[in-house]
């Protein structure tokens, strides 16, 4: 008997409003297309920074592993390329390779993978240590003077 006293039947001729209305949905669909548009391109480049940051940590990783070789055989020549392909196993936007070495000397450089998203993207580093961003995409700034590898979209370095 309780549950009837709360129970208004809805007035006769009218149904009751159930739903939204077009101009509601429109308004949520509108909302939510401009926040897509902001948070999608931050969401991109967040993810190619990320990736930049794995390549040129295996860079680094494989100059470490180049120099340890090195002092096992005082050459550089076949060390540069074992421990570019060991830290290039590691990552898959990057493929590390040593396009340079010689008994003294070797050119370690990440090259992005096309099918990764990562094409256009370059780095180096050598025996010295000096670093060198040779190549981004469009959009992308390379950094000036060109002694860093740029980790930012304006060419700005870690």
């Amino acid at each position: 008997m309780h549950e009837r006293l709360h129970h208004r039947p809805a007035p006769r001729g009218r149904l009751p409003r159930n739903g939204f209305t077009l101009i509601e949905v429109m308004i949520v669909v509108a909302i939510v297309g401009i926040l897509a548009a902001i948070a999608l391109p931050n969401y991109v480049n967040y993810v190619k920074r990320a990736k930049i940051i794995e390549a040129t940590t295996a860079l680094s990783d494989a100059r470490q592993r180049a120099e340890q070789l090195f002092l096992d055989t005082r050459t550089y020549v076949g060390n540069c390329t074992t421990a570019a392909a060991a830290a290039g196993a590691q990552i898959k936007a990057f493929s590390i390779t040593c396009p340079a070495s010689a008994a003294g000397t070797y050119t370690l450089q990440a090259d992005g993978v096309a099918g990764e998203g990562m094409g256009g993207f370059q780095f180096q580093i050598d025996n010295t240590g000096a670093k060198k961003t040779s190549g981004t995409q469009t959009g992308w700034s390379a950094p000036s003077p060109n002694t860093c590898w740029a980790t930012r979209k304006d060419g700005s370095c870690s």
